[in-house]
């Protein structure tokens, strides 16, 4: 039998050990909702609550039965609207590590069948078209068994997760995972106070500032760690945020270029059309429109 005694990190992630895969949930509040990243992929099946979702550079909507994974040292949350009363159960989470599958296909040829998918995870996947009670029966089935009869009852749903098409990918920044624990450290705090101060003033010599870097060694680290230029980053978080409000509400495109941080509409369109393909008004026109196994419009 395996050992299954739980321990919890200073980072408060509850881990059992000596199991490839894991399990954790939780209600709301909790100390587990926070903006963090770790070594593990996670499967996030939410039970309840409404709210904003933020992954990488990535916001947007999230309510029960969404399913969402997310790959190693991408930074992720999910926040409640304010008016939310407590709940026992929000969260339900299946956990592992790359190593596993990796190594594991050497004996197993077969677990490549989920590579592609886990290589496409490093963006953050968000999943469509499963039924909220089977997903809900999966993840109760795996919380309550261990061992191998929790690996067992967990590879189909990542074998139909592997072959699905209707998904998108959320996120542009792709950390460097060579990156050490204190410079994941930095690159979370720069990535927070981004997501969450998108429509107000951001310079990179505040940023900068914020992390103890000076500008030009502050340009060099972001660009090595997340492959996006500061800006870019910036960017491309304004446009995230533009995109949800465009297909949730009917404000005028000029209201929403300034509502997301941008000075002037004309560089608004542009950098929306650069990141999107598309312009403010046609991506409107579309949103609704379903795109199946490829990068989103949103």
């Amino acid at each position: 039998m395996p050992n299954t005694a739980k321990r919890i990190t200073p980072e408060y992630e509850i881990v059992e050990d000596n199991e490839t895969i894991r399990y954790l949930e939780h209600g709301y509040p909790s100390d587990l909702i926070r903006w963090h990243a770790h070594d593990d992929y996670e499967l996030h099946f939410i039970e309840a609550t409404s709210g904003k979702v933020f992954v990488g550079d990535y916001i947007g909507n999230y309510s029960p039965g969404q399913l969402i994974l997310t790959g190693p040292r991408l930074p992720h949350n999910w926040i409640c609207q304010n008016d939310q009363e407590d709940v026992l159960l929000r969260d339900m989470v299946i956990r592992f590590d790359h190593e596993s599958f990796s190594n594991g296909m050497k004996i197993i040829p077969e677990l490549a069948e989920i590579l592609p998918m886990l290589a496409r995870a490093k963006s953050g996947i968000e999943f469509f078209d499963l039924d909220h009670q089977y997903l809900k029966e999966v993840f109760q089935k795996v919380r309550d068994s261990s061992g191998l009869s929790r690996l067992i009852l967990s590879l189909p749903l990542l074998q139909t997760l592997a072959k699905s098409r209707s998904y998108r990918l959320l996120s542009t920044v792709q950390i460097d995972l060579k990156s050490s624990e204190t410079l994941q450290r930095k690159i979370n705090t720069v990535v927070d106070y981004v997501s969450q101060n998108y429509s107000q003033d951001i310079t990179l010599s505040g940023v900068a500032g914020l992390i103890g870097m000076s500008d030009s060694h502050f340009s060099r680290f972001f660009k090595k760690a997340t492959g996006n230029r500061f800006i870019e980053f910036v960017n491309r978080v304004r446009i995230s945020r533009a995109c949800s409000l465009l297909t949730e509400t009917d404000q005028q495109i000029a209201t929403i270029c300034f509502q997301v941080g941008f000075n002037n509409v004309a560089n608004f369109n542009r950098r929306f059309h650069e990141l999107k393909g598309v312009t403010p008004r046609d991506f409107r026109t579309q949103s609704n429109i379903h795109i199946e196994g490829v990068m989103p419009l949103s």
